[in-house]
């Protein structure tokens, strides 16, 4: 009888780590579409007056790396670092997150 509590404390130790890592680890990288009617432009620094690198038309998924502040756009200061292609910001205002919100950068 004294085996099977210890075979079953050596078992639940075992699995208990792995599945508190498995639920706390973040994907590297999120989802978005693009809601801008007009499509996103894209640019260099999460401010609206830099350089625009590309432009992404209405209803394009997106891949995004980590969200940080920025210049406010429409009451939302967060702004999407894109990762297809180039590196490039864009304001979240206009990228609507698909499942969870991403990391901070």
């Amino acid at each position: 009888m004294a085996l099977r509590p210890r075979s079953l404390a050596v078992t639940t130790l075992a699995t208990a780590p792995a599945l508190a890592a498995d639920s706390n680890e973040h994907p590297r990288v999120y989802k978005g579409k693009v809601t801008a009617k007009g499509g996103l432009l894209l640019r260099d620094r999460p401010t609206r007056g830099s350089h625009v690198i590309r432009h992404e038309p209405y209803g394009k998924i997106v891949h995004i790396f980590c969200k940080t502040r920025g210049d406010n756009v429409r009451g939302n200061d967060r702004w999407y670092l894109l990762t297809d292609g180039t590196w490039a910001w864009g304001a979240a205002h206009y990228i609507a997150n698909i499942g969870p919100a991403p990391r901070w950068c």
